[in-house]
């Protein structure tokens, strides 16, 4: 089995621009500011969507398990990117900004 390429979310600055693969009501209830968001199970009709960098991108879910899945299938389609460790959990945790509908939560 290979390595899943991964990241940290102290490694990202706070204006990331990463790929959220989480479910509708997660995103809704809080997410990263500068997000794109593209569900797991839509993942392969919206590769189209995934953000122009030249940059790893990184995917985050709530706590990574998600995320590690999209990155494998990621990049075996040649796309460089990189599972976020502990997902949006440690984003959260770390005290990074969150932006969603209320008062911004992790599901």
């Amino acid at each position: 089995m290979s390595t899943i390429p991964t990241t940290t979310v102290t490694e990202l600055p706070d204006d990331a621009v990463i790929v959220d693969v989480r479910e509708a009501d997660e995103w809704a209830a809080g997410h990263a500011p500068n997000a794109v968001h593209i569900p797991l199970s839509d993942l392969p009709a919206r590769l189209g969507e995934l953000p122009d960098s030249d940059d790893t991108i990184p995917v985050v879910c709530r706590s990574g398990g998600r995320s590690g899945r999209a990155v494998e299938w990621l990049a075996q389609q040649g796309f460089d990117v990189a599972n976020v460790e502990g997902g949006m959990r440690a984003w959260h945790s770390a005290g990074k900004q969150l932006a969603g509908s209320g008062e911004p939560r992790i599901l």
